[in-house]
């Protein structure tokens, strides 16, 4: 099977001002992202999980266009990605709705770029609308919704336009503990009735655990993939219970065990970028 992502040899590195106080100080590259090579398979969950700092975001805007490679390539469906395009929808953390739409009007406004027609768009915006469980609120504005709420609307936005891939960045690290384990169980019903191919960045390992069907463990920087962990079991039908489930500990365990030097790793440099930046 051709992968629908191919990630080749892909390097990130940024020239940064290492003294933040003299202005002088000539800016020197820091390699964000070292050689990673990752293949996700039409369809799949792929989670990404790695320490603080390691280059998951800047992985993430790799994917998304709006970065590009320092080396290597990014191929989705064997084609170069170059820049954004609507074959990618993106979910941020942060909801990025538009506070003046409504909430209709904002799942609407893929639809709108595509160049959908006004009624034929309505009728997609309210079906993605009730797919994320939120039938009746179409006319409600952002300020009326609560923040689970609102990171359902983002999703249905992405989906609505049918991106090829959907990319996640830690879209529920906001939410209290209940509702983002409500809406990990909503994102894995709506995975399976869409059957989209989803990239899901996270630095918890139940969250990774729980959502993919493989998860990639990133090294501290320069993020590199240090190991990709199969997930053998089909969280869909077994609901919240999956959690205690021997497998789903062991798993949870074994990525520990490939995280835990990479986070002292991670802690280490963030204090040495402290210091480094205080002279």
């Amino acid at each position: 099977m051709n992968a629908k992502i191919s990630i080749q040899q892909v390097q990130k590195s940024f020239r940064v001002r290492r003294n933040l106080v003299d202005s002088n100080d000539q800016k020197k590259p820091l390699l964000a992202l070292g050689e990673i090579t990752l293949d996700v398979k039409p369809g799949e969950f792929m989670v990404i999980v790695g320490p603080s700092g390691c280059g998951k975001s800047t992985l993430l805007d790799l994917l998304a266009g709006l970065t590009r490679p320092s080396s290597g390539q990014i191929l989705l469906d064997g084609q170069l990605i170059t820049g954004p395009n609507l074959d990618r929808g993106i979910v941020f953390q942060q909801y990025a709705l538009f506070p003046w739409k409504t909430a209709l009007a904002n799942v609407e406004f893929g639809l709108q770029t595509k160049g959908v027609p006004r009624k034929e768009r309505r009728d997609i915006a309210q079906s993605f609308i009730q797919l994320v469980g939120l039938s009746g609120c179409e006319n409600r504005y952002p300020h009326e919704l609560s923040g689970g709420m609102k990171q359902r609307i983002a999703i249905a936005r992405s989906l609505a336009y049918d991106p090829e891939v959907l990319l996640m960045d830690e879209p529920f690290a906001a939410l209290d503990v209940q509702t983002r384990e409500t809406l990990q169980s909503e994102l894995l019903r709506i995975w399976e009735a869409t059957k989209k191919t989803i990239i899901f960045i996270t630095h918890g390992i139940e969250e990774a655990v729980y959502l993919g069907q493989r998860v990639a463990v990133m090294s501290s920087r320069p993020g590199r993939i240090k190991d990709v962990i199969e997930i053998p079991f089909d969280k869909c039908t077994k609901g919240e219970d999956v959690r205690t489930h021997p497998a789903f500990i062991r798993l949870r365990h074994q990525i520990w065990d490939l995280l835990k030097d990479e986070v002292e790793r991670a802690q280490a440099q963030e204090r040495g970028d402290t210091l480094q930046s205080s002279r």
